[in-house]
Parts: C-alpha cells; structure tokens; sequence
C-alpha cells in the first residue's frame, strides 16, 4: 500500500460534504454508539483480524517509502486525540513533505482499548500516503471503555505492529520506522499467550514479556510514546515511570494535547537529522502556530537527540501538498 499523493483538496472538500450532509467527521462512531453496545464492532477497513500483515511499499510515486504508525488510547478522556488529530492532519503532512522532514512519509492509524473488556480494543489501519489515511483515521470507533485500572492494552498493539507489518525503508534499506502511542496509562506486563486468539486470529507461542516485544519491535521501529498531561492520568509518576523504563528519553511529556501533531512532526525531522529543534520551531511558527505551542512542543522534545548521521542534502522541498 501506499500509492498516491495527499491533497489538501480532497480533504477540505470531503470535510465540507459531511458538514452539508448533517454529520460529523467521525459518524462511523457515531451510529456504533447509537446502535448500542451488544452491536459495537471494528470498521472492516481497521480490522487485525485475519488481516495477514500492514505493508508499507516503495512504488514509483514514493521510492522511500518510510513508515509512520500513530497508534492512540481511545479510553475515557483520550478520546479527544483522534479529533485533534483529523484536524491538524494537513498541518503534519505539510511539515513532513514540504520541509522534507523525512522521505514518502506513509502513516498508518489505529486505536489502542483493553482487550480485557472491551468490545473494540485493537483497530489498526493500513499504511497510506495519500487521503485515504484520512479516511482510515475517521473509521476509528471511540468506544471510550477501558476498565479503570490504569492499564489498556499498549502491548497487544505493539505485537502487531512488530509481527504484522512489513515496512520496504527497514526490509531495503535498514531505516527504521516510526511508532507514536499517544496515552496516558500503562500496558499490560505480557502479551497473553492466549488472550487476544479473536482479535487477530492466532494465539502467541508463549506469554510474552511487554519488554520482550518492545525489544523486538525497536528492531524495525523508532518507538515513542506521547503522554498528555491534561489527561486523566498525565501527571501520574507511576505512569511515568513505568514508560521511562521501557523507553527512556522517547517518552514525551505533553502539556497540551492539541499539539500532538506539532509534537510528531519534529521529532521524525530530529531522528532523521534533517532539523534540530530551532529548525523545527523555525518552520511551526511559519505554518502559523502559536507561541503558547510552541513553548509546549519545545519542552517535550529538548531532550531528542539531532541524528546527524542521516543528515540529508535536499535538492529544493519534496513535493508539497496540492
């Protein structure tokens, strides 16, 4: 996957057809919750069920096709990001290619519940460069459950993604790609052997230490995990600490939620050594964002390392948005 090319267009347009037609970005979830609960189930497009794997592909369009997976909790009080994030859509993508932050970005959604008692807890997109990302990001059900126990289940998403994702910029080039989990509670300790049998149709060899399977993911991805404060359990030092362990510096505290995408986009453009942060902050303010979001996107990320060893020369801008 991954053809063709985003359009700002197609967005617009497409977000002025729902408004004229009475219904919300995200009416997928909208009839799931006026259905009621015993009828709630994934949308057939963000299924892990049977799905074989999520491919991110080089073609002619995107010869360095690089992946981007943004996986957020959509539990109690998270369910605002997945908004957030539809949103400021154009404002990501625009940093991503205009400035040349990173090559063919392709990004893949999905939403992360408990596996433990809800009816949704794993949808997962497909990787995509053109305004069907946009689509697969409006199909997310905001089943807004979890159990309250300050766990869901991070780690069953993170074992799909290290074991149902074939990426082209890791399998032809050895670059790493991309996952960002926006949340605010802690994963399970393992991946139960058989306790996720019908949401993706297998069962696991053994029970899996989390540890173990973020291992193995940060084989093939660079693994961050955003933590808003504003949420239930932001400011939570358990929490905190539980994802420090796991991820040291790559967990970014977040005072705003709404600055999710402006968080996103310069940290992939900090990994790949294309910006460092000025540049980063530089090219926000271009794009009109404002100073209040800029103090919060610099606090979380002054602790990113500039790679510079993938520095790039850029010949001019990579293709802009149409």
């Amino acid at each position: 996957m991954g053809s063709g090319r985003w359009s700002t267009n197609v967005y617009d347009e497409h977000n002025h057809f729902k408004a004229a037609a009475g219904k919300s970005i995200f009416d997928y979830s909208d009839g799931m919750h006026k259905s009621g609960r015993s009828t709630w189930h994934v949308h057939k497009s963000l299924d892990p069920k049977g799905c074989g794997v999520r491919e991110s592909r080089d073609n002619d369009e995107h010869p360095e096709s690089t992946a981007i997976a943004v996986m957020f909790d959509v539990t109690g009080s998270m369910g605002s990001i997945p908004v957030t994030l539809q949103k400021k859509l154009p404002e990501l993508l625009g940093l991503l290619l205009r400035k040349g932050y990173v090559a063919d970005p392709q990004i893949l959604f999905g939403a992360i519940g408990d596996a433990t008692c809800d009816r949704v807890p794993l949808q997962v997109g497909q990787f995509e460069s053109d305004n069907r990302m946009d689509e697969n990001l409006e199909n997310i059900f905001l089943e807004g459950g979890g159990g309250g126990q300050q766990t869901e289940s991070y780690e069953l998403a993170m074992y799909f993604l290290a074991r149902h994702t074939d990426i082209d910029c890791w399998n032809k080039r050895g670059h790493k790609g991309y996952l960002f989990m926006i949340g605010d509670e802690m994963a399970y300790p393992s991946v139960k052997r058989h306790g996720f049998r019908d949401i993706i149709e297998e069962g696991a060899e053994r029970d899996i230490p989390t540890a173990e399977i973020i291992r193995e993911l940060q084989q093939r991805y660079h693994v961050f995990y955003i933590l808003p404060q504003t949420a239930s359990n932001g400011r939570d030092a358990k929490i905190l600490g539980f994802w420090r362990k796991l991820l040291g510096q790559n967990v970014l505290e977040l005072e705003d939620p709404e600055a999710v995408c402006e968080t996103i986009a310069p940290t992939i453009g900090m990994m790949e050594g294309t910006i460092d942060l000025y540049a980063g902050t530089d090219d926000l303010r271009e794009f009109g964002t404002a100073d209040s979001t800029l103090k919060v996107v610099t606090t979380a990320l002054e602790n990113i390392p500039v790679n510079m060893t993938k520095a790039k020369t850029l010949s001019g801008f990579l293709p802009g948005l149409r």
